[in-house]
């Protein structure tokens, strides 16, 4: 270990500002609510959290299904588009809506055989897709909860779906990558990974599709479906990522028991890794990118001020939109986490400014 590297472990920047804890299961997967001051969990625990950022502590009773006898652990969450409804998908082959406002399931969806792993808001709101280890992805119509597409996908199982930014496209991830007509469910193009998909984003542009799965996290360019880049640095499953708004930062977690940031200027990481007590499930990065939230097999979760570690790392304009900078490619040999200083706009330090809602998120489990 560098002594560079120390000395950044040893910095407030690296260490979470919150921790949340109440959990007694694996924090699966959480959601930025709109404002940015509050976040939601779920876990195999069976539970949803509501949590107030600033305080670290949970807002409310536990959120469940007053229906169910018996607590079913929570795969996945997603928000709507517009903040207003919460989708989870369950172990007990269940896909909920839940009212954010009053924190009550207000639809029950059946369908899946097994396990639903995954689930997913079309941009528009409308529909909702789900994937389970029957290997299946089902598309939902919102209002009236009836399946409009079924998606057999061939798969084994499926691990993580995602819609594309303009919902024409359904990737779906297992082993392979199954990227689907949104409409007709018609196979588009297969993109070949040597180990099961458990995450995927696609860039607002639509341009580009991220992939995780185990060892580097992949970039393909949609236009040709072939790889242009990797993101090296896990060493074991990446379990999910997270893409900022400005397309500029991911964030990623893993079963090495660290989080990481991704400068996808450069395709490299910010150092150092985000060290976590257990294997880390989930990442969530706000809107404006400023807040990164993690969870894990240690039943907690936990608040990163990304602000602050950008600034160590001298990357803070990483946090502007791309034409407020040059572009610029990554140099063979250029340091992770510093790269030419350039004249940028400093943002403020608080890092709720400007939240609205957080990024679709993709979360799945191995």
């Amino acid at each position: 270990m560098s002594s560079q590297t120390s000395k950044k472990q040893q910095t407030p920047a690296f260490t979470p500002i919150k921790e949340m804890r109440g959990h007694t299961g694996v924090v699966e997967g959480a959601e930025h609510l709109p404002g940015g001051r509050r976040i939601m969990t779920c876990s195999w625990d069976g539970s949803l959290r509501l949590w107030d950022l600033e305080s670290g502590a949970q807002i409310g009773e536990d959120w469940k299904d007053e229906e169910e006898e018996e607590k079913s652990g929570v795969r996945d969450i997603a928000l709507s588009p517009n903040g207003k409804t919460l989708v989870t998908g369950s172990s007990d082959r269940k896909v909920r809506l839940w009212d954010v406002e009053t924190g009550k399931v207000i639809q029950r969806w059946t369908g899946h055989t097994t396990i639903v792993t995954s689930v997913c808001w079309s941009a528009g709101g409308d529909r909702v897709v789900s994937g389970s280890t029957d290997g299946t992805a089902r598309v939902r119509n919102v209002k009236t909860g009836e399946t409009i597409l079924e998606i057999k996908t061939g798969h084994e199982f499926v691990n993580t779906v995602k819609y594309s930014p303009d919902d024409t496209q359904i990737a779906i991830g297992g082993h392979p990558v199954g990227i689907w007509d949104a409409k007709t469910g018609e196979l588009m193009k297969t993109l070949k990974h040597d180990t099961i998909v458990c995450s995927l984003a696609w860039t607002l542009d639509r341009k580009k599709l991220i992939t995780a799965s185990h060892g580097p996290i992949r970039i393909f360019d949609t236009a040709t479906w072939k790889q242009t880049g990797t993101l090296e640095g896990h060493e074991d499953w990446v379990n999910a990522i997270s893409l900022s708004h400005n397309n500029r930062l991911l964030a990623s977690a893993s079963w090495d028991k660290t989080a990481r940031i991704w400068n996808l200027d450069t395709n490299l990481p910010v150092e150092p890794p985000l060290q976590h007590g257990d294997k880390v499930e989930c990442a969530a990065l706000s809107a404006n990118g400023r807040l990164l939230v993690t969870g894990g097999r240690d039943e907690n979760a936990y608040a990163w001020d990304v602000y602050a570690i950008l600034k160590q790392a001298d990357l803070e304009d990483l946090l502007q939109p791309p034409s407020d900078v040059p572009a610029r490619k990554s140099l063979k040999g250029s340091s992770a986490t510093r790269r030419p200083p350039i004249q940028a706009r400093r943002i403020s330090p608080g890092f709720f400014d400007g939240v609205e809602n957080g990024p679709q998120v993709s979360h799945p489990h191995v």
